[in-house]
């Protein structure tokens, strides 16, 4: 089951502080989720000034529970309060990126 996964970062004077402080933490995980076919591709949402903002994560879990089990769960961006909101659609993902 695909979905696409859509953080946006707080806008406070902190805000990307406390993305940076936890990127490499998000990156790791990003690698593992990645490599075990979990994540299918993400992307930094950038605001008008270029800076990282949010990110675009589209993924394939078992399940919508298993995606927070899983991931969310233990996400950096999650536990570091870097995603203000988080938006979770079920998505159906172009044959040609599926997993196989």
């Amino acid at each position: 089951m695909q979905f696409i996964v859509i953080g946006r970062d707080g806008t406070d004077e902190n805000a990307l502080d406390r993305r940076m402080a936890a990127r490499e933490a998000h990156l790791e995980t990003a690698k593992k989720m990645y490599e075990s076919g979990k994540w299918l591709y993400a992307a930094a949402i950038l605001n008008d000034e270029s800076k990282m903002a949010g990110s675009m994560i589209v993924c394939d879990f078992e399940s919508r529970e298993a995606l927070d089990r899983e991931w969310l769960d233990n996400e950096a961006y999650v536990r570091g309060n870097v995603w203000e909101t988080i938006e979770i659609k079920e998505a159906a993902v172009a044959p040609f990126w599926a997993p196989k």
